[in-house]
Protein backbone atom coordinates (compact mmCIF):
# COMPACT_ATOMS: atom_id res chain seq x y z
CA UNK A 1 0.00 0.00 0.00
CA UNK A 2 1.27 3.27 -0.75
CA UNK A 3 -0.18 5.89 2.16
CA UNK A 4 -0.36 9.37 2.69
CA UNK A 5 1.94 10.24 5.43
CA UNK A 6 -0.65 13.51 6.53
CA UNK A 7 -3.84 11.80 6.37
CA UNK A 8 -3.29 7.97 6.42
CA UNK A 9 -5.21 8.11 3.31
CA UNK A 10 -5.00 4.73 1.10
CA UNK A 11 -3.53 6.08 -2.38
CA UNK A 12 -2.65 2.64 -4.15
CA UNK A 13 -2.32 -0.55 -3.25
CA UNK A 14 -0.68 -3.85 -4.81
CA UNK A 15 -1.14 -7.33 -4.92
CA UNK A 16 2.48 -8.58 -4.36
CA UNK A 17 2.42 -12.09 -5.59
CA UNK A 18 -0.15 -10.95 -8.13
CA UNK A 19 2.64 -12.31 -10.63
CA UNK A 20 3.01 -15.63 -9.20
CA UNK A 21 1.27 -17.38 -11.70
CA UNK A 22 4.33 -16.67 -14.10
CA UNK A 23 6.61 -18.76 -11.86
CA UNK A 24 8.70 -15.41 -10.74
CA UNK A 25 7.77 -14.93 -7.08
CA UNK A 26 5.93 -17.36 -4.37
CA UNK A 27 3.55 -16.61 -1.81
CA UNK A 28 5.95 -17.65 1.49
CA UNK A 29 8.62 -15.54 -0.03
CA UNK A 30 8.91 -12.01 2.00
CA UNK A 31 9.99 -8.96 1.34
CA UNK A 32 12.77 -7.76 3.02
CA UNK A 33 13.26 -4.47 0.89
CA UNK A 34 10.89 -1.98 -0.35
CA UNK A 35 11.97 1.50 -1.69
CA UNK A 36 9.37 4.07 -3.12
CA UNK A 37 10.69 7.43 -4.49
CA UNK A 38 9.94 9.77 -7.49
CA UNK A 39 11.04 10.47 -10.87
CA UNK A 40 9.53 13.42 -12.81
CA UNK A 41 7.14 12.81 -15.84
CA UNK A 42 5.66 15.01 -18.99
CA UNK A 43 2.36 15.79 -20.13
CA UNK A 44 -0.25 16.22 -17.81
CA UNK A 45 1.63 14.01 -15.27
CA UNK A 46 3.15 15.09 -12.58
CA UNK A 47 5.48 13.07 -11.56
CA UNK A 48 6.47 9.44 -11.60
CA UNK A 49 6.70 7.23 -8.57
CA UNK A 50 8.56 3.97 -8.58
CA UNK A 51 8.62 1.18 -6.03
CA UNK A 52 10.90 -1.71 -5.54
CA UNK A 53 10.22 -4.73 -3.76
CA UNK A 54 13.01 -7.34 -3.35
CA UNK A 55 11.82 -10.94 -1.58
CA UNK A 56 14.53 -12.85 0.51
CA UNK A 57 14.88 -15.20 -1.86
CA UNK A 58 16.20 -13.18 -4.52
CA UNK A 59 12.93 -11.92 -6.79
CA UNK A 60 13.17 -8.59 -7.61
CA UNK A 61 10.04 -5.72 -8.56
CA UNK A 62 10.43 -2.40 -9.94
CA UNK A 63 6.85 -1.07 -10.88
CA UNK A 64 5.81 2.62 -11.53
CA UNK A 65 2.85 4.39 -11.22
CA UNK A 66 1.55 7.64 -11.75
CA UNK A 67 -0.22 10.42 -9.47
CA UNK A 68 -2.06 13.07 -10.62
CA UNK A 69 -2.25 16.49 -9.57
CA UNK A 70 -5.86 16.39 -8.04
CA UNK A 71 -6.10 13.53 -5.34
CA UNK A 72 -9.61 12.38 -6.94
CA UNK A 73 -8.12 11.90 -10.16
CA UNK A 74 -8.03 7.80 -11.68
CA UNK A 75 -4.04 6.29 -10.92
CA UNK A 76 -2.50 4.21 -13.79
CA UNK A 77 0.16 1.20 -13.68
CA UNK A 78 2.79 0.25 -15.81
CA UNK A 79 3.59 -3.39 -15.97
CA UNK A 80 6.38 -4.77 -13.47
CA UNK A 81 10.01 -5.37 -14.03
CA UNK A 82 10.84 -8.93 -12.92
CA UNK A 83 14.30 -10.33 -12.50
CA UNK A 84 16.14 -12.35 -10.35
CA UNK A 85 19.24 -11.01 -8.12
CA UNK A 86 20.84 -13.84 -7.01
CA UNK A 87 19.94 -17.90 -7.69
CA UNK A 88 20.87 -19.10 -3.73
CA UNK A 89 21.25 -17.53 -0.76
CA UNK A 90 18.75 -15.51 1.30
CA UNK A 91 19.07 -11.55 0.81
CA UNK A 92 18.95 -9.35 3.78
CA UNK A 93 19.70 -5.69 2.74
CA UNK A 94 19.18 -3.71 0.55
CA UNK A 95 19.90 0.20 -0.34
CA UNK A 96 18.89 2.82 -3.03
CA UNK A 97 22.10 5.78 -4.63
CA UNK A 98 20.77 9.54 -4.26
CA UNK A 99 19.95 9.71 -8.26
CA UNK A 100 17.74 6.70 -7.61
CA UNK A 101 19.31 4.70 -11.03
CA UNK A 102 21.34 1.99 -8.85
CA UNK A 103 20.49 -0.21 -6.06
CA UNK A 104 22.83 -2.69 -4.21
CA UNK A 105 21.52 -5.92 -2.69
CA UNK A 106 23.35 -8.44 -0.08
CA UNK A 107 22.97 -11.25 2.21
CA UNK A 108 23.38 -14.53 3.33
CA UNK A 109 25.32 -16.38 1.11
CA UNK A 110 25.26 -13.39 -1.53
CA UNK A 111 28.09 -10.87 -2.13
CA UNK A 112 27.02 -7.50 -2.23
CA UNK A 113 26.03 -6.83 -5.95
CA UNK A 114 25.35 -3.52 -7.79
CA UNK A 115 22.16 -3.54 -10.31
CA UNK A 116 21.54 -0.48 -12.93
CA UNK A 117 17.85 0.26 -12.40
CA UNK A 118 17.15 1.67 -15.60
CA UNK A 119 17.87 -1.70 -17.60
CA UNK A 120 17.85 -4.04 -14.84
CA UNK A 121 20.94 -5.43 -15.36
CA UNK A 122 23.75 -6.32 -12.67
CA UNK A 123 27.07 -4.01 -13.39
CA UNK A 124 29.19 -4.96 -10.46
CA UNK A 125 29.73 -8.05 -8.12
CA UNK A 126 31.73 -8.46 -4.74
CA UNK A 127 34.75 -10.91 -4.27
CA UNK A 128 34.72 -12.80 -1.11
CA UNK A 129 38.02 -11.89 0.93
CA UNK A 130 40.64 -14.25 0.90
CA UNK A 131 41.81 -16.59 4.20
CA UNK A 132 43.35 -15.44 6.75
CA UNK A 133 47.10 -16.45 8.06
CA UNK A 134 45.85 -19.52 9.52
CA UNK A 135 43.61 -20.60 6.65
CA UNK A 136 39.79 -20.01 7.50
CA UNK A 137 37.63 -19.15 5.29
CA UNK A 138 35.24 -16.35 6.67
CA UNK A 139 31.75 -17.35 4.93
CA UNK A 140 29.75 -14.49 3.32
CA UNK A 141 26.85 -13.29 5.75
CA UNK A 142 26.31 -9.61 5.32
CA UNK A 143 23.32 -7.63 7.50
CA UNK A 144 23.22 -4.20 6.03
CA UNK A 145 24.64 -2.25 3.42
CA UNK A 146 24.75 1.39 2.16
CA UNK A 147 26.28 3.69 0.10
CA UNK A 148 28.67 5.94 1.21
CA UNK A 149 27.76 9.46 -0.32
CA UNK A 150 25.10 10.85 -2.00
CA UNK A 151 26.88 12.14 -4.95
CA UNK A 152 29.38 8.91 -5.64
CA UNK A 153 27.86 5.76 -6.22
CA UNK A 154 31.24 3.43 -6.53
CA UNK A 155 31.75 3.24 -2.54
CA UNK A 156 29.75 0.87 -0.75
CA UNK A 157 29.89 0.24 2.71
CA UNK A 158 28.96 -3.39 4.29
CA UNK A 159 28.05 -4.75 7.39
CA UNK A 160 28.88 -8.69 8.28
CA UNK A 161 27.38 -10.78 10.55
CA UNK A 162 31.03 -11.68 11.75
CA UNK A 163 31.03 -7.99 13.21
CA UNK A 164 33.70 -6.26 10.18
CA UNK A 165 33.11 -3.29 8.61
CA UNK A 166 33.58 -3.43 5.01
CA UNK A 167 34.52 -0.82 2.49
CA UNK A 168 34.12 -1.35 -1.18
CA UNK A 169 35.15 0.53 -4.14
CA UNK A 170 33.63 -0.21 -8.08
CA UNK A 171 36.12 1.32 -9.72
CA UNK A 172 39.00 -0.04 -7.67
CA UNK A 173 38.54 -3.65 -6.74
CA UNK A 174 35.94 -6.39 -6.37
CA UNK A 175 37.58 -7.39 -2.82
CA UNK A 176 37.22 -4.73 0.15
CA UNK A 177 39.20 -2.02 0.51
CA UNK A 178 39.03 -1.12 3.98
CA UNK A 179 37.68 -4.49 6.84
CA UNK A 180 37.34 -3.19 10.50
CA UNK A 181 36.65 -5.56 13.13
CA UNK A 182 33.75 -3.76 15.69
CA UNK A 183 33.28 -5.23 19.13
CA UNK A 184 31.87 -9.07 19.26
CA UNK A 185 28.38 -8.81 17.86
CA UNK A 186 27.05 -8.42 14.30
CA UNK A 187 26.47 -5.46 12.07
CA UNK A 188 22.85 -4.82 12.01
CA UNK A 189 22.40 -1.51 10.48
CA UNK A 190 25.01 1.09 8.70
CA UNK A 191 23.87 4.75 7.64
CA UNK A 192 26.28 6.98 5.71
CA UNK A 193 27.01 10.32 7.10
CA UNK A 194 26.09 14.37 5.11
CA UNK A 195 30.17 14.59 5.31
CA UNK A 196 30.40 11.93 2.28
CA UNK A 197 33.02 10.04 4.24
CA UNK A 198 31.61 8.70 7.80
CA UNK A 199 29.33 6.23 8.65
CA UNK A 200 26.90 5.20 11.83
CA UNK A 201 27.62 1.56 12.48
CA UNK A 202 24.94 0.08 14.94
CA UNK A 203 25.02 -3.65 16.47
CA UNK A 204 23.08 -6.70 17.51
CA UNK A 205 24.17 -5.75 21.19
CA UNK A 206 23.11 -2.26 21.27
CA UNK A 207 26.06 -0.47 20.66
CA UNK A 208 26.31 2.58 18.25
CA UNK A 209 29.40 4.18 17.06
CA UNK A 210 30.94 6.04 14.28
CA UNK A 211 33.71 5.25 11.21
CA UNK A 212 35.76 7.59 9.37
CA UNK A 213 35.97 4.99 6.25
CA UNK A 214 38.86 7.13 4.78
CA UNK A 215 41.20 5.47 7.19
CA UNK A 216 38.88 2.74 9.14
CA UNK A 217 39.05 4.69 12.33
CA UNK A 218 37.12 4.74 15.03
CA UNK A 219 35.60 8.27 15.54
CA UNK A 220 33.65 7.10 19.11
CA UNK A 221 31.00 5.62 20.64
CA UNK A 222 27.63 7.02 21.16
CA UNK A 223 27.46 7.73 25.40
CA UNK A 224 24.35 5.50 26.61
CA UNK A 225 23.73 1.99 25.37
CA UNK A 226 20.55 0.48 23.93
CA UNK A 227 19.24 -2.52 25.40
CA UNK A 228 18.64 -4.31 22.55
CA UNK A 229 19.45 -5.29 18.97
CA UNK A 230 19.57 -2.21 16.67
CA UNK A 231 17.74 -2.40 13.59
CA UNK A 232 17.83 0.70 11.96
CA UNK A 233 19.81 4.27 11.79
CA UNK A 234 18.65 7.14 10.21
CA UNK A 235 20.61 10.74 9.75
CA UNK A 236 19.04 14.34 9.33
CA UNK A 237 20.26 15.84 5.95
CA UNK A 238 20.07 18.69 8.01
CA UNK A 239 20.49 19.42 11.66
CA UNK A 240 23.43 17.54 13.55
CA UNK A 241 20.63 14.90 14.71
CA UNK A 242 20.55 10.80 14.72
CA UNK A 243 17.57 8.61 14.76
CA UNK A 244 18.02 5.06 15.63
CA UNK A 245 15.37 1.98 16.87
CA UNK A 246 15.59 -1.49 17.63
CA UNK A 247 14.34 -4.78 19.67
CA UNK A 248 14.27 -2.74 22.72
CA UNK A 249 11.04 -1.14 21.90
CA UNK A 250 12.55 2.76 22.01
CA UNK A 251 12.94 5.34 19.62
CA UNK A 252 15.97 7.71 20.28
CA UNK A 253 17.77 10.87 19.29
CA UNK A 254 21.37 11.80 19.68
CA UNK A 255 23.52 14.39 18.84
CA UNK A 256 25.91 13.65 15.68
CA UNK A 257 28.65 16.09 17.45
CA UNK A 258 28.63 16.11 20.64
CA UNK A 259 27.38 11.94 20.86
CA UNK A 260 25.03 12.27 23.57
CA UNK A 261 21.71 10.85 23.98
CA UNK A 262 18.85 13.56 23.58
CA UNK A 263 15.53 12.14 23.94
CA UNK A 264 14.05 8.40 23.92
CA UNK A 265 10.23 7.58 23.55
CA UNK A 266 9.02 3.97 24.37
CA UNK A 267 7.04 2.54 21.44
CA UNK A 268 5.68 -0.46 22.75
CA UNK A 269 6.46 -2.99 20.13
CA UNK A 270 9.66 -3.79 18.58
CA UNK A 271 10.84 -1.52 15.51
CA UNK A 272 12.58 -2.38 12.44
CA UNK A 273 13.08 0.53 10.66
CA UNK A 274 12.94 5.09 11.35
CA UNK A 275 13.22 7.02 8.58
CA UNK A 276 13.46 11.01 9.00
CA UNK A 277 10.93 13.97 6.76
CA UNK A 278 13.08 17.04 6.52
CA UNK A 279 10.68 18.13 4.36
CA UNK A 280 8.05 17.50 6.73
CA UNK A 281 6.13 21.32 7.85
CA UNK A 282 3.03 21.68 10.43
CA UNK A 283 1.25 24.11 8.12
CA UNK A 284 0.74 20.95 5.48
CA UNK A 285 -1.59 19.04 7.98
CA UNK A 286 -4.97 20.42 7.23
CA UNK A 287 -6.64 21.17 10.76
CA UNK A 288 -10.37 19.96 11.36
CA UNK A 289 -12.47 22.22 13.83
CA UNK A 290 -12.85 19.62 16.38
CA UNK A 291 -9.05 19.25 16.33
CA UNK A 292 -9.37 23.05 17.42
CA UNK A 293 -11.93 23.18 19.29
CA UNK A 294 -9.82 20.28 21.53
CA UNK A 295 -6.82 22.37 21.78
CA UNK A 296 -8.83 25.45 22.94
CA UNK A 297 -10.67 23.42 25.65
CA UNK A 298 -7.55 21.96 26.74
CA UNK A 299 -5.26 25.25 26.78
CA UNK A 300 -8.32 27.05 28.44
CA UNK A 301 -10.53 24.60 30.26
CA UNK A 302 -11.79 27.53 32.30
CA UNK A 303 -13.24 29.16 29.02
CA UNK A 304 -14.91 26.98 27.77
CA UNK A 305 -18.38 26.78 27.72
CA UNK A 306 -20.86 24.93 29.79
CA UNK A 307 -22.85 23.19 26.84
CA UNK A 308 -19.91 21.83 25.16
CA UNK A 309 -18.99 18.48 25.93
CA UNK A 310 -15.00 18.42 26.94
CA UNK A 311 -12.68 16.55 25.22
CA UNK A 312 -12.14 12.53 26.91
CA UNK A 313 -8.41 13.64 28.54
CA UNK A 314 -10.29 16.82 30.45
CA UNK A 315 -13.45 14.39 31.18
CA UNK A 316 -11.09 11.79 32.99
CA UNK A 317 -9.02 14.44 34.73
CA UNK A 318 -12.56 16.04 36.12
CA UNK A 319 -13.94 12.75 36.76
CA UNK A 320 -10.63 11.99 39.03
CA UNK A 321 -11.46 14.93 40.81
CA UNK A 322 -15.04 14.82 41.78
CA UNK A 323 -14.25 10.85 43.11
CA UNK A 324 -11.15 12.37 44.95
CA UNK A 325 -13.88 14.92 46.88
CA UNK A 326 -16.41 12.51 47.27
CA UNK A 327 -14.05 10.12 49.41
CA UNK A 328 -12.63 13.54 51.39
CA UNK A 329 -16.49 13.58 52.27
CA UNK A 330 -17.47 10.27 53.00
CA UNK A 331 -14.44 10.46 55.20
CA UNK A 332 -15.44 13.57 56.79
CA UNK A 333 -19.43 11.77 57.55
CA UNK A 334 -17.64 8.68 58.88
CA UNK A 335 -15.62 10.69 61.64
CA UNK A 336 -18.36 12.85 62.42
CA UNK A 337 -20.23 9.96 62.79
CA UNK A 338 -18.50 8.25 65.19
CA UNK A 339 -17.57 11.44 67.54
CA UNK A 340 -21.47 11.78 67.43
CA UNK A 341 -21.98 7.74 68.69
CA UNK A 342 -19.63 9.05 71.75
CA UNK A 343 -21.99 9.49 74.92
CA UNK A 344 -20.88 12.04 77.77
CA UNK A 345 -20.87 9.73 80.91
CA UNK A 346 -22.62 11.18 84.19
CA UNK A 347 -20.64 10.26 87.20
CA UNK A 348 -23.94 10.44 89.38
CA UNK A 349 -26.10 8.41 87.06
CA UNK A 350 -27.27 4.39 88.05
CA UNK A 351 -25.42 3.10 85.35
CA UNK A 352 -22.04 4.67 86.24
CA UNK A 353 -22.21 3.53 90.06
CA UNK A 354 -22.82 0.07 88.93
CA UNK A 355 -20.02 -0.03 87.08
CA UNK A 356 -18.04 1.81 89.45
CA UNK A 357 -19.53 -1.38 92.08
CA UNK A 358 -18.24 -4.35 89.46
CA UNK A 359 -14.84 -2.30 89.08
CA UNK A 360 -14.52 -2.91 93.03
CA UNK A 361 -15.07 -6.39 93.45
CA UNK A 362 -12.82 -6.72 90.52
CA UNK A 363 -9.96 -5.18 92.12
CA UNK A 364 -10.52 -6.97 95.15
CA UNK A 365 -10.13 -9.92 93.90
CA UNK A 366 -7.18 -9.58 92.28
CA UNK A 367 -5.73 -8.57 95.24
CA UNK A 368 -6.52 -11.75 97.27
CA UNK A 369 -5.44 -13.82 94.15
CA UNK A 370 -2.19 -11.43 94.18
CA UNK A 371 -1.71 -12.16 98.06
CA UNK A 372 -2.52 -15.51 97.53
CA UNK A 373 0.32 -16.20 95.36
CA UNK A 374 3.11 -14.19 96.98
CA UNK A 375 2.61 -15.93 100.35
CA UNK A 376 2.75 -19.62 97.86
CA UNK A 377 6.54 -18.05 96.63
CA UNK A 378 7.25 -16.83 100.08
CA UNK A 379 6.94 -20.56 101.62
CA UNK A 380 9.42 -21.80 98.94
CA UNK A 381 12.53 -19.38 99.91
CA UNK A 382 15.05 -20.45 102.31
CA UNK A 383 15.31 -18.66 105.36
CA UNK A 384 17.96 -18.55 107.89
CA UNK A 385 15.34 -19.36 111.21
CA UNK A 386 13.82 -22.75 109.66
CA UNK A 387 17.01 -23.72 108.27
CA UNK A 388 16.85 -26.58 110.80
CA UNK A 389 13.74 -27.70 109.56
CA UNK A 390 15.01 -27.84 106.02
CA UNK A 391 15.50 -31.34 104.03
CA UNK A 392 17.70 -31.20 100.81
CA UNK A 393 17.06 -33.42 98.23
CA UNK A 394 19.39 -36.46 97.27
CA UNK A 395 21.12 -34.45 95.05
CA UNK A 396 21.93 -31.40 97.07
CA UNK A 397 22.75 -33.32 99.86
CA UNK A 398 25.26 -35.23 98.03
CA UNK A 399 26.45 -31.88 96.50
CA UNK A 400 26.97 -30.65 100.47
CA UNK A 401 28.91 -33.95 101.24
CA UNK A 402 31.61 -33.22 98.70
CA UNK A 403 32.10 -29.85 99.50
CA UNK A 404 32.27 -30.63 103.09
CA UNK A 405 34.80 -33.42 102.62
CA UNK A 406 36.93 -30.87 99.87
CA UNK A 407 36.87 -28.87 102.66
CA UNK A 408 38.03 -31.49 105.37
CA UNK A 409 40.73 -31.81 103.20
CA UNK A 410 41.52 -28.12 102.84
CA UNK A 411 41.84 -27.72 106.80
CA UNK A 412 44.01 -31.18 107.20
CA UNK A 413 46.49 -29.65 105.17
CA UNK A 414 46.39 -26.25 106.68
CA UNK A 415 47.38 -27.93 109.55
CA UNK A 416 50.03 -29.95 107.96
CA UNK A 417 51.54 -26.73 106.75
CA UNK A 418 51.42 -25.21 110.29
CA UNK A 419 53.31 -28.14 111.79
CA UNK A 420 56.23 -27.76 109.17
Amino acid sequence: EVVNPLNGDVLNSFLVHEVCMAGQMTKGDSIVGLHLFNRKGSGSFSRLSMLLMCTENGKACLRSFRLRDTPDASMSADSPNLWDVCSAGKIICSSLDESKKYALFAGKGVEVNVWDLDKCQKIWTAKSPSRDSVGIFTPTWFTAATFLCKEDSRKLVAGTNNHQVRLYDVAAQRRPVISVDFRESSITAVTEDVDGYSVYVGTGSGDLASFDMRTGKLLGCFVGKCCGSIRSIARHPKLPVIASCGLDSYLRFWDARTRQLLSAVFLKQHLTNVVIDSNFSDEEVATDPADEQFDFQLNNPEEAQDGDEPPFSLRKNFLKKERSKRAKTKVCDAGNQSRASKKVIDPDSEENKEMSVFKAEDASEMTEHNQRMKSKKRKKRIHGDNWDSYQPTKFQQKHLGVCNSMAATRSHHKVEAKSL
